[in-house]
């Protein structure tokens, strides 16, 4: 958790009179407790429900991980976050469980955890408060431990706000002196949020720390985080772990990303804390973090990092070795469009051997490589292999690897698709035949020979196909599957591989309408059918100099009296800020710099709210609900009107169409008499698009 820095600083020196502390600090050496000789795995309430902890869910919880097989895949520790006390300490200085929430006391819901196997941790701040507003521990650190002690605590998460400006390396290591002296052993996880050069002293204070601002459920924040942790590498190993925060596994990412997300992790020797409720998890969330050889990889007493081989062009690959003496090898694809990665064995520091087992760790199949290691590998995802040299690798089945190129469809379009049949095994293999899947009413015409009798080691087989989008869609924007199949033989056994690419086909923007983009990321895509028009597009933000979003507008429409309605059907959760609706100013492709800017719109987690430029510098200032709120509950579908007299501008929202709710009426400066006017939408997550969905767009 993390607060602004005026919240959280005043000078050092009246800070180290508050706690008694030196003013300078040596580095201590290897904390080298034992605690964490692998990384810990475990739960955290914080990213699923924020402050609504309870003595149920955590207890609930410990149910379900014991139940699920969580447990003896590795998983112990079930860890309390922010706000499980009281605003005040009692009496004697001590810490209060908030006795609503935790009517047995922190005691009791150890005593419960203890008993199904597992061990309870528990969260406070190296500040004088909690970044929840809760007492902290600064100036309490031995007496504080020792209540943790005392009550069964197996974990502390020490946070960093309100930290009055000591520094760091003191409030950290004045908390770790005191849970030494308690004589229980509580891993120490020091949450400073990659500040103050953390990497160079946390293996002497804790067992691990955070390397990172906070995460959150979007994949532009997990490629964020993973980024600056994988540089990390030198500094980890038993008992001293970076720390990129914890699991967003089951909160919203796609499937595809929640896999490359425990991937990554795993293969950073990151701990494994998921953030989600595991008590309602899906199936498939609970696949993923019992995925007992992936956890392996974590888990390896060698305790090494994995490091990048190569990080180009979003094309990423990382090496981990392993105490047997094979490699996990981490190919992740952080690009919107499916590429084929591809590495070798010398590369990840394998050994000279005949040939290299290939264990893929998702799909939990082995086959052997000559030293090729590489993978057709779709948008966001990951293949993860274990690579081990052996004397034998006709033993194995050829590594064989299927690859489709990519192509651009509007509705009606063709294109020539290339499917790619490639042998990286020491043997060849016969009987190959290659194919593509696609949609009914889709069309699919071979233009080469798609057979072929035989193909040696290290070679391929390549096919052309003509593949025709439907002219008639079922939506602005259509999403498909085009993949691409192949059949071969080895030794007599058949052998079948498949892809599947998805494909976005949107119907063209019809003038007079025009489309604008500058949001950074996926490039944004625009569909219309009739009164439907559909925007997927990403953005970091709009408010202040951060100006991204893409639009479908009306150049020159806004004028005065102009009255503009729309119905925004549905809306991707991107961020709780993800922002769709009306968009007005005097040139909306002048992203940044045009004056006369007002936007009413939508947004997931706020409700409805209007923003605008009020001193005509072509910046989004202010809000019409206060703390940079919104209003009401967010509901599709949903009707915004926006309603223009001179420069006044009047917003409202209904959600029954006959109620309206008005947000402001604000005057504009530097408005012109004729204006743009269109829908637009902001993901409000850098790297990450979301579709907005609108109907029954007026303007007069």
């Amino acid at each position: 958790m993390r607060k602004t820095w005026a919240m959280l600083t005043t000078t050092a020196l009246a800070a180290a009179a508050l706690v008694g502390i030196p003013m300078t600090a040596t580095p201590a050496a290897a904390l080298g407790n034992d605690l964490a000789l692998t990384p810990p795995m475990g739960w955290n309430d914080w990213n699923a429900f924020g402050c609504g902890v309870s003595e149920q869910l955590v207890e609930q919880t410990a149910d379900k991980i014991v139940s699920s097989g969580l447990a003896a895949a590795g998983y112990q520790y079930v860890n309390i976050d922010d706000c499980w006390l009281t605003h005040s300490r009692d009496a004697a200085g001590n810490l209060v469980p908030d006795p609503t929430k935790f009517p047995d006391g922190i005691k009791g819901v150890a005593d419960y955890v203890h008993a199904k196997g597992l061990k309870l941790g528990i969260y406070e701040s190296a500040g004088t408060l909690t970044c929840a507003g809760y007492p902290g521990s600064l100036g309490h650190e031995k007496q504080d431990a020792a209540a943790f002690a005392s009550w069964g605590v197996d974990y502390l998460k020490y946070d960093n706000c309100y930290n009055q400006g000591v520094p760091a390396i003191q409030r950290y290591s004045a908390m770790r002196d005191a849970l030494a002296a308690t004589g229980r052993p509580i891993v120490y996880s020091i949450c400073s949020w990659g500040t103050d050069d953390v990497d160079s002293w946390g293996p002497g204070v804790g067992n691990l720390w955070r390397t990172t601002g906070d995460i959150d459920a979007s994949y532009g924040s997990m490629l964020g985080n993973f980024h600056q942790n994988v540089q990390l590498a030198g500094g980890a190993g038993p008992d001293a772990w970076n720390d990129p925060d914890m699991l967003e596994v089951g909160n919203g990412m796609t499937p595809t990303e929640d896999r490359s997300e425990f991937s990554l992790w795993a293969e950073m020797a990151a701990p494994l804390v998921s953030g989600t409720d595991l008590r309602t998890a899906s199936a498939d969330t609970l696949a993923i973090y019992g995925n007992r050889e992936v956890i392996a990889v974590d888990q390896d007493r060698l305790g090494e990092q994995g490091r990048p081989v190569t990080l180009t062009g979003g094309l990423d690959v990382l090496a981990k070795p392993l105490a047997d003496g094979s490699v996990a090898v981490t190919l992740f694809n952080e690009n919107a469009a499916p590429a084929t990665i591809a590495t070798t064995a010398a590369a990840v520091g394998l050994p000279h051997a005949a040939g290299y087992q290939l264990r893929d760790l998702w799909a939990h199949t082995t086959s052997s490589t000559a030293g090729t290691i590489s993978a057709y590998i779709p948008g966001h995802a990951t293949v993860m292999y274990r690579v081990t040299p052996t004397s034998d690798p006709r033993a194995l089945a050829p590594a064989v690897e299927l690859g489709t190129s990519t192509a651009t469809f509007t509705a009606g379009s063709s294109a020539t698709l290339l499917s790619t049949f490639t042998d990286n095994g020491v043997e060849p293999v016969d009987d190959v035949r290659l194919g593509l899947t696609v949609p009914a009413g889709w069309t699919v015409t071979p233009l080469t020979p798609t057979r072929f009798g035989h193909v040696a080691p290290g070679k391929a087989a390549l096919a052309e196909f003509e593949v025709t989008a439907p002219a008639t869609l079922s939506a602005p924007i259509t999403r498909a599957t085009v993949g691409g199949t192949a059949t071969s033989h080895w030794h007599g056994q058949a052998q079948q591989l498949g892809t599947a690419d998805a494909v976005t086909v949107p119907a063209p923007v019809q003038a007079p309408l025009r489309t604008f983009s500058d949001a950074t990321g996926p490039g944004a895509v625009f569909g219309q059918q009739g009164d439907r028009i559909a925007i997927d597009g990403a953005g970091d933000d709009l408010w202040g100099s951060t100006d991204q979003y893409s639009a479908v507008y009306r150049p020159g429409a806004e004028h005065d009296g102009s009255v503009t309605t729309v119905e925004v059907t549905a809306q991707a959760a991107t961020s709780d800020w993800a922002k769709a609706g009306i968009m007005v100013r005097d040139d909306i492709t002048g992203a940044g710099s045009s004056p006369g800017y007002l936007i009413l719109a939508e947004a997931p987690g706020k409700g409805y709210v209007m923003q605008w430029d009020a001193n005509g510098d072509g910046q989004l200032d202010s809000n019409s609900a206060p703390a940079n709120e919104g209003t009401g509950t967010a509901a599709y579908p949903s009707l915004l009107k926006l309603v223009r007299n001179g420069s006044v501008f009047t917003g409202s929202y209904s959600t029954d169409g006959s109620t309206w709710t008005q947000l402001g009426a604000v005057t504009l400066p530097g408005v012109t008499a004729t204006q743009d006017v269109g829908l637009f939408t902001s993901s409000h997550s850098s790297g990450t698009a979301g579709e907005a969905d609108f109907s029954a767009f007026t303007q007069s």
